[in-house]
């Protein structure tokens, strides 16, 4: 019970610290630094944003699971025992979104001048079809990097951390490319847009069926290690 109170209350950090921290280098690039939109600007926010990937990949590991995006532990739960899959729906991600909701808040009450995240630019359609396909490659990426390079914490992280960037890229003109609907929901809440259809549809449904196409689609592509590892022990035997 309590390492379930400790993960339910580090999601609610960690989700408030990852709007605050996302918000913050845009803040620095483009407004201390005095840097413009241009291949120089974009360079460095980029590159801040890897850094940044790692330190909360880093966090993760200290909190022992602590994380700010429902669809990395959506994804695990899926495959897990019907418990956890509870446990993740009514605790973890509620934590996440009001950590979220939180930051944002706190954020704008701090930097008032600051955007408000994210917009839909195209159609309900397009928008809900980029941004389940952007969640489906990267619960992609992200199971097959468990699954080969299950030990390495630093090769795991720049490749997960390069594959978010470089897809955040293809549909931040989209849909934000976001990828991650309680950081979307904050934002969301602030602007008072929070219950709409778009919203709900496009950052909740889609990726969420993102989600649970990738899962689904990598069990029927690979088999558990376990199961492996069973029938090379079986034929050795043999």
């Amino acid at each position: 019970m309590v390492s379930k109170t400790r993960l339910i209350l580090s999601d609610f950090v960690v989700s408030l610290m990852w709007v605050w921290s996302g918000s913050l280098i845009k803040i620095f690039v483009f407004k201390v630094l005095g840097m413009g939109h241009d291949s120089r600007g974009e360079f460095l926010k980029n590159s801040l944003s890897i850094v940044n990937m790692f330190l909360f990949a880093f966090l993760g590991k200290v909190t022992k699971g602590g994380t700010y995006n429902p669809l990395t532990i959506l994804s695990s739960a899926i495959s897990g025992d019907f418990s956890q899959f509870l446990f993740t729906i009514g605790a973890r991600i509620p934590a996440q979104v009001i950590g979220s909701i939180t930051g944002v808040r706190l954020f704008i009450d701090t930097f008032p001048e600051i955007g408000l995240g994210p917009r839909l630019t195209v159609d309900i359609h397009k928008g809900a079809l980029t941004e389940g396909l952007l969640t489906f490659a990267i619960v992609t990426i992200s199971l097959g990097l468990a699954r080969k390079i299950p030990g390495s914490f630093f090769m795991k992280t720049w490749i997960s951390s390069v594959s978010k960037l470089s897809l955040h890229i293809l549909g931040s003109d989209l849909t934000g490319g976001c990828m991650n609907p309680a950081s979307v929901m904050g934002w969301a809440y602030a602007r008072g847009d929070h219950i709409t259809k778009e919203h709900i549809l496009v950052y909740w449904l889609a990726p969420i069926e993102g989600t649970l196409l990738a899962v689904w689609t990598f069990k029927l592509l690979f088999r558990p290690q376990k199961q492996d590892e069973k029938e090379k022990l079986k034929g050795k035997t043999e």
